[in-house]
């Protein structure tokens, strides 16, 4: 064989086609050789051969370095495909960033809008409550001045009422001054309405009741608790059929129901005469009201003399 096996072995290292190719220059070496080379040739075409095994192992080793290179450059390739994956996700990510910033700067958009609207809308709010106000504080200075007048108008008032106390003072006082001597006008009327009945009642009781008056008829006062008295205008003793007969009466210039009602009390009080036989009268000028008269009866009390029944 022309080729030793250094040769092969240094083929093996080719790439397939590399090695496919120099396999078929060697064959046709080969056969060219054993057509035209001679022993005393060999030796240099051997010589030749072992050159061309240099080369071969060099272009091997040539090989080996590119596939290493080759190698170099896919792991940097596969790193830059990571890398280019890494920006693509990190793209991606800044993209769906970037929508939400969108969709947030829209919303603030939107918010700002509302935001505007509603300081357009406060903006007239406080011009209107301006206005208002405004108008309040014309109000208050027209109440003000209003209160201003009022308040002279109470000082004026104020003094009429003054004025118009001190006047009432004084007509109280010629009031009170005119009651006394109404009162002791009324008093001297009452006491005279009295004295007539002390002298006439004695007969009209014989006369009206069959009832002899066996004493003087008086004013007097009788006990009825300890230092508490009662004023009866007319009390006196009295007999009929032989029974004694306590007489109570009330002197009044104008007999009224509440008179007749105080007289029926002031009897019930008289603890002395509650057992006794009582005759009540009651002696007037006048009533206002012919009620009173009938409302006596009911009360209890068994006549009304009239002052023109005494003469």
């Amino acid at each position: 064989m022309l080729f030793g096996v250094e040769i092969i072995e240094e083929l093996e290292k080719l790439d397939p086609q590399v090695r496919s190719i120099f396999i078929k220059i060697l064959r046709g070496i080969e056969v060219a050789v054993g057509e035209v080379v001679k022993r005393v040739d060999f030796l240099e075409l051997k010589e030749e051969v072992e050159k061309l095994a240099q080369s071969i192992r060099e272009l091997a080793e040539a090989q080996k370095r590119t596939e290493e290179r080759i190698d170099q450059l896919a792991e940097a390739q596969r790193r830059t495909e990571e890398r280019i994956n890494q920006l693509a996700e990190a793209q991606k990510k800044a993209e769906e960033r970037l929508t939400k910033l969108e969709k947030t700067v829209q919303e603030l958009a939107e918010a700002q809008r509302r935001t505007e609207e509603r300081v357009n809308q406060l903006a007239e709010a406080q011009k209107k409550a301006e206005e208002r106000l405004t108008k309040l504080e014309k109000t208050v200075q027209e109440l003000a001045e209003a209160q201003k007048r009022t308040e002279e108008r109470v000082n004026q008032l104020a003094e009429a009422q003054r004025r118009t106390e001190e006047a009432l003072k004084k007509l109280t006082e010629e009031h009170r001054k005119t009651r006394e001597h109404l009162g002791g006008l009324s008093h001297s009327v009452g006491y005279i309405l009295e004295n007539q009945a002390y002298r006439a009642l004695p007969e009209l009781l014989r006369k009206d009741f069959g009832l002899e008056v066996r004493d003087r008829l008086k004013r007097d006062l009788i006990e009825v608790g300890k230092s508490r008295w009662e004023e009866i205008n007319i009390i006196g003793r009295g007999l009929k059929d032989g029974e004694e007969i306590i007489i109570l009466g009330e002197a009044k210039t104008q007999l009224k129901k509440k008179d007749v009602d105080s007289f029926v009390r002031k009897v019930a009080r008289l603890e002395e005469f509650r057992e006794r036989n009582k005759l009540l009268i009651c002696v007037t000028h006048q009533v206002l009201n012919p009620e009173v008269i009938k409302y006596a009866t009911n009360k209890g009390v068994h006549k009304i003399y009239f002052s023109y029944e005494l003469d």
